[in-house]
């Protein structure tokens, strides 16, 4: 499976508490998406207000992507919402 994240500004849903953001996956774009909760919880976002998850977002791109490939993976493209619980469970076991 080829992932490769694109380099687009993550576009945010304030009704889902949500950034999404896109990767080719196997030629297909895939949207990812990645909560609130999880950029607060493990990158730094203040509260869910847009900047404060873009911030966070920008900081923490190569985490968050690194996240995402894993369970891209794991899922076959068919789960792609990061959520605190996922990222706890992904950064407790990546191997260094």
């Amino acid at each position: 499976m080829q992932i490769i994240f694109l380099n687009e500004t993550p576009e945010y849903s304030g009704r889902e508490l949500t950034l999404a953001f896109p990767a080719m996956v196997d030629g297909e774009r895939v949207e990812c998406m990645i909560t609130a909760e999880a950029l607060e919880d493990h990158f730094g976002a203040a509260s869910p207000r847009i900047e404060d998850m873009l911030g966070a977002f920008d900081a923490h791109r190569q985490r968050i992507e690194a996240a995402a490939r894993r369970l891209l993976y794991e899922t076959r493209a068919q789960c792609v919402v990061l959520r605190s619980g996922y990222v706890r469970f992904y950064e407790a076991n990546v191997r260094v």
